[in-house]
């Protein structure tokens, strides 16, 4: 005999014997009915594929959980990171620079002074090139306001109106990224209103 039976509800136990109108009243009793082995071997089989099929959505759960911490971790550290080869390449232009310095200190005339400071102007200027970045050239050019940021308005009557005449401060893009503005003045006729 086995013990995996059936639950028979209220109607199938009318339909199966008579009923006691009394008995269903007050406390309605469970029937059970034998289930044959063949079904007991299909359940069987059903509950371990059921819980086989759970424990390898539960591995690839983890799996999955672990691939995406992994991600973030080195999505983070490539973040934090990123800058270190450029910062390396520096790292001599640096060096050069407190060299400069230190000598600037014993040095007696001032052209040596100059001259230790082009050289890391220049060793600066091949470093930016090397990065991809090049400096805006905004002297003598019409006055764009997607390169240039321009600080005043000065009169000029060598310069045509919107012509930037003056630079104070370089601007660099990167490909066709704009970096930083080039701070400039930029020209106006005499007498014109602002």
């Amino acid at each position: 005999m086995n013990p995996f039976r059936k639950r028979m509800n209220t109607d199938q136990k009318e339909s199966a014997e008579p009923a006691n109108a009394e008995a269903e009243d007050h406390a309605p009793q469970a029937k059970y009915e034998l289930v044959d082995a063949s079904t007991w071997k299909l359940a069987s089989k059903v509950l371990a594929e059921s819980k086989e099929l759970q424990e390898k959505a539960a591995r690839r759960q983890a799996e999955f959980d672990n691939y995406r911490k992994r991600l973030e971790r080195e999505k983070s550290d490539a973040v934090k990171y990123a800058n270190t080869t450029l910062l390396e390449e520096l790292l001599p232009v640096i060096d050069n620079f407190e060299l400069g310095l230190a000598a600037a200190d014993s040095a007696s005339d001032a052209k040596s002074i100059a001259m230790g400071m082009k050289m890391v102007k220049s060793q600066l200027d091949k470093f930016i090139e090397e990065s991809g970045m090049s400096p805006i050239d905004a002297v003598g050019r019409e006055f764009d306001p997607n390169l240039h940021e321009a600080i005043s308005h000065k009169e000029s009557h060598e310069h045509p109106d919107g012509t930037v005449i003056e630079q104070s401060r370089k601007g660099y893009k990167m490909g066709d990224r704009l970096i930083r503005p080039a701070t400039v003045i930029v020209a106006k006729t005499p007498g014109a209103s602002k």
